[in-house]
């Protein structure tokens, strides 16, 4: 699908519902030979919505096993309420941990290294106890100590870096962040979302935001799946939002295998250019993923 297509249908809310929509089994069971390499999902509710996605992707068992612990990373960064739409959309990470562990997986958890004070994140933003309902685990990430260095091998600014140890330990990473702007990169989505695995944040802002943001996909460990909450978005004043803030309900996710094409698809929905973005640009540059849709299964369905 090439760009221009995509915001055609998508953007403009022209998305066809298809055949295989209605007739998909369940989303553990889902056979996966023909799986899609990016999905994007508008209308119905969160759960349903991300249940027909994971079916064109491929089904839940492609990416989650039995006895497998699962991380599941939120932007869960901000002590506002979900109305803000400054964090994950607690209903998906609710459904998707309970499919996860559906699944067979040992261990579902999550955590981010919030900006606000995470105790008051956590709870505000409704995630923790969405997890717990479904039988998750939400683990603190506020004291160094959680955090372990690694090396990032061929990063152009960062070189290395203290990642949480639930990071660092899991057999599989889900990434679930929601698209909302962002006034340093002007956007944030998949990549910039793993900002919140690492301790030193200042380090990225302080060196290059953009390259660092890239450079940190270089380590060997990253998510199998990312799932963009695109459901409500904020079109101003992020990453926290204020009052004055704009909003645009485009009620859709997004998911794919590939982190950088996630992130431009998500600009697309945005109603931006993914050239707008710089880390986009160096992410493809580091072989991480795709800058285009151009070539890509991108599979579109409404609910």
């Amino acid at each position: 699908m090439k760009r221009r297509e995509f915001c055609t249908t998508v953007i403009g809310g022209g998305l066809a519902l298809g055949a295989s929509a209605l007739l998909s089994p369940a989303p553990l069971f889902a056979a996966s030979a023909g799986a899609a390499d990016l999905v994007a999902v508008q209308g119905g509710d969160v759960a349903a919505a991300l249940d027909k996605g994971l079916v064109e992707l491929g089904g839940l068992q492609r990416f989650v096993s039995a006895g497998q612990t699962v991380l599941i990373k939120p932007n869960m960064g901000w002590a506002v309420t979900p109305e803000k739409a400054a964090n994950t959309n607690p209903l998906l990470m609710q459904r998707l941990a309970g499919l996860c562990l559906q699944a067979g997986a040992k261990k579902v958890t999550c955590f981010d290294n919030t900006c606000d004070h995470w105790e008051n994140a956590y709870k505000d933003s409704g995630i923790e106890r969405a997890v717990k309902n479904a039988g998750g685990i939400v683990a603190p990430s506020h004291s160094e100590g959680y955090y372990q260095n690694v090396d990032i091998p061929g990063g152009v600014t960062l070189h290395e870096t203290k990642v949480h140890e639930l990071y660092l330990e899991a057999d599989v990473i889900i990434n679930v962040p929601v698209l909302k702007h962002h006034g340093g990169a002007g956007l944030t989505c998949a990549m910039k979302n793993l900002m919140g695995v690492v301790w030193d944040r200042r380090f990225y802002h302080r060196n290059g935001l953009d390259q660092c943001i890239a450079d940190f996909l270089l380590y060997s460990k990253r998510p199998a799946l990312n799932i963009v909450d695109a459901r409500r978005v904020m079109l101003s004043g992020g990453p926290r939002g204020s009052d004055s803030s704009q909003y645009k309900r485009l009620d859709m996710l997004i998911l794919t295998t590939d982190i950088v094409a996630a992130d431009v698809a998500a600009a697309l929905a945005f109603g931006k250019k993914p050239e707008d973005f710089h880390y986009i640009a160096m992410g493809a540059a580091h072989g991480i993923g795709r800058s285009s849709l151009d070539g890509l299964d991108v599979r579109r369905i409404r609910v």
